[in-house]
């Protein structure tokens, strides 16, 4: 899920795990191991714990998570692909491609290995296990997903498999899917490839997905002068901007219920308009120097996502205010196709669905015909506190294995 306007993240290096395959592992009622009853392949479980104690903080080098990982494929036989870039910040990100097997068509598993901060009152980046759940920074968003599809993948060496699976592991996603779009752009590896369709292992609860929102995240700034509030010789930044802070809570009902900004195909039907405030702390006795006002917007087709914009900046422009904008794309993939129908009878569901939060979807779809489909529960993305159900976690490695056995043996 998308994450805009970093923040730093915790730093330093933590050794990688050697990770040995194992059987499911039953444990039995009386014992306390945190996942009594639940048939759970220990090498996920380990892979997942590894995963998340390798911070990997979308503002902070990456390169230790994709080392990882690059050591798992090179052991395993795969070919690689690692591409490298500079983001906004100068902090180099490294992203990685690997394909098992060879040959036309199979499949492609789409993934991102940054997590948001690990915010205060838990410890993000030990990953423990308690109550069926597996806890820690990613283990929901994305590295327990990683960990099933990783795993999967590994339990078929790769001479046996008729069929390629093809694996992107980016970089800032959290941040507005530069990594993603670095691979479409630069990966020979991946330009290749024609699978039967790819999957965004984001967590939906093992539910297809054939369609998300994208968005606009905009910020308006307003500047005045500081100065002490006795002295009436400033200029508050607050009562500035706030004509236009009015204007926006009106259009937030208009949004809400005029049909042309609605789509009743996803669930909610609306665009989400949302709006945060700070004036960086400034004390109650000064005069404002600088408010900003962030401002999102959800696109989805047919719901005058171009429209919904250009209000808010023409407004903002007419104050005079300072301006940025970034934007992701929504994502509209194939409810029909025979890949999605394939999902649905491994999945037991009866159809694809949409859902409100964005995923790098759109941006592979060009060259990958994709759907969204991964372990876990998108409340937990994000949380302190975050973790996977275990059973979300097995049922992502046994579905996902499925459909490697479906489509590359």
């Amino acid at each position: 899920m998308e994450w805009l306007w970093p923040r730093r993240g915790p730093e330093g290096p933590i050794g990688v795990p050697s990770i040995q395959f194992a059987a499911p592992v039953r444990i039995r009622p009386g014992m306390t191991m945190g996942w009594e009853n639940v048939d759970l392949n220990q090498a996920v479980l380990d892979t997942a714990k590894a995963l998340i104690e390798i911070p990997s903080v979308s503002a902070d080098n990456n390169a230790e998570v994709i080392d990882f990982l690059a050591e798992w494929a090179a052991g395993q036989g795969w070919v690689t692909e690692r591409l490298t870039y500079r983001d906004a910040e100068d902090v180099q990100k490294h992203c990685l491609v690997a394909r098992a097997g060879q040959g036309i068509g199979g499949v492609a598993f789409l993934s991102h290995t940054d997590t948001v901060p690990g915010l205060e009152g838990w410890e993000p980046f030990v990953a423990k296990v308690a109550d069926g759940r597996l806890y820690g920074r990613g283990s929901c968003d994305m590295k327990g997903p990683v960990a099933a599809f990783v795993c999967a993948v590994s339990d078929i060496p790769a001479a046996q498999l008729r069929c390629p699976v093809y694996m992107t592991f980016s970089a800032d996603e959290e941040v507005g899917h530069v990594g993603a779009a670095w691979i479409i752009e630069h990966s020979e590896l991946l330009a290749s490839a024609s699978v039967e369709g790819g999957i965004v292992t984001e967590p939906t609860g093992m539910v297809p997905v054939y369609a998300n929102k994208g968005g606009a995240f905009m910020a308006v700034t307003s500047r005045g002068i500081a100065a002490h509030s006795s002295t009436e010789r400033g200029d508050s930044a607050n009562f500035k901007i706030a004509p236009f802070l009015a204007e926006m809570a009106e259009l937030k009902s208009r949004f809400m219920t005029d049909p042309k900004f609605r789509n009743e195909e996803f669930d909610p039907p609306t665009n989400g308009f949302n709006m945060t405030i700070t004036d960086f702390g400034c004390a109650t006795n000064v005069t404002a120097e600088r408010c900003e006002c962030k401002l999102s917007v959800r696109s989805m087709p047919e719901s005058g996502f171009e429209e919904a914009v250009a209000i808010i900046l023409e407004r903002a422009k007419v104050y005079g205010f300072d301006l940025r904008n970034h934007e992701i794309p929504y994502f509209y993939g194939n409810k029909d196709s025979g890949f999605t129908d394939l999902l649905c009878e491994i999945a037991g569901i009866a159809e694809a669905v949409t859902v409100p939060y964005g995923t790098e979807a759109a941006h592979y779809q060009p060259v990958v015909d994709s759907i969204v489909w991964g372990p876990g529960d998108i409340a937990q993305a994000h949380t302190v506190n975050e973790f996977i159900e275990l059973e979300q976690l097995q049922a992502g490695y046994e579905q996902y294995g499925e459909l490697v056995r479906r489509l590359c043996l």
